[in-house]
């Protein structure tokens, strides 16, 4: 496998990132699970959450093998738990379209993202195991996805309207965008650029969760502060 010796740490750090977020990913799910009012919706979640916790498992693996003595060497991790702690008052507060907002929309988007630019550059090193990687790559669609419907029926049921969710994800947003200017470091030590990943990022949100912001294939202030941060 063509990943050079100097990629091994950053690599995984990448993946320590996900490790983490798949095992918050997991238990949200569960907890999901026992509060969603329809069955079809509890065997979808109950399912998510047994593949979260697999893919935790694989990053576990991938981790120890790349580089055993950085495990656990994960240094933007408080904003995950910030995020994870707004997660765990939406699901006190039983407030099941949030938590599909925070989990299934934002932080399945983001792992997406994370996942697919990981894809390319390790297509680009022959990295194995191609089956493996693409099989979770497609579940993790496939969790972003169900959310997305499950908020986007509750807006035509008037459940909840595009405006209240957007005034809901600011603070998820926000803690996003904090992990993704670290995790352009790490991009950009593997030669990988960051400012392409940067942008990934939003264009796998819905489009109604940015009324009012400029077109999509505009550089978002985001993406401006990651090329900075490249270019220093």
């Amino acid at each position: 496998m063509l990943i050079r010796p100097n990629e091994h740490v950053p690599i995984a750090r990448l993946l320590t990132f996900l490790e983490y977020g798949e095992r918050m990913a997991c238990d949200c799910a569960k907890a999901q699970a026992a509060l969603a009012p329809e069955r079809s919706m509890q065997k979808f979640l109950k399912s998510q959450a047994r593949q979260e916790a697999m893919h935790a498992l694989v990053f576990q693996g991938a981790i120890a093998w790349l580089a055993p003595r950085h495990i656990g060497d994960a240094p933007w991790l408080p904003a995950l738990e910030e995020y994870r702690t707004l997660l765990n008052e939406a699901l006190t507060r039983r407030d099941l379209l949030e938590t599909f907002l925070a989990e299934q929309v934002v932080l399945e988007g983001l792992g997406e993202a994370i996942l697919a630019r990981i894809e390319e550059g390790l297509v680009k090193r022959h990295a194995p195991f191609g089956r493996l990687r693409l099989m979770l790559l497609h579940q993790e669609v496939a969790h972003h996805w169900f959310g997305r419907r499950m908020l986007e029926r509750a807006m035509a049921d008037g459940q909840v309207d595009a405006a209240n969710l957007r005034r809901r994800v600011v603070d998820y947003l926000a803690l996003t965008d904090q992990m993704v200017l670290t995790l352009s470091d790490l991009f950009e030590s593997i030669a990988e650029d960051p400012t392409v990943w940067a942008s990934d990022v939003r264009r796998f949100l819905p489009d109604w969760l940015f009324a009012g912001e400029p077109e999509s294939n505009q550089p978002s202030a985001l993406c401006w502060k990651v090329s900075e941060i490249a270019d220093s």
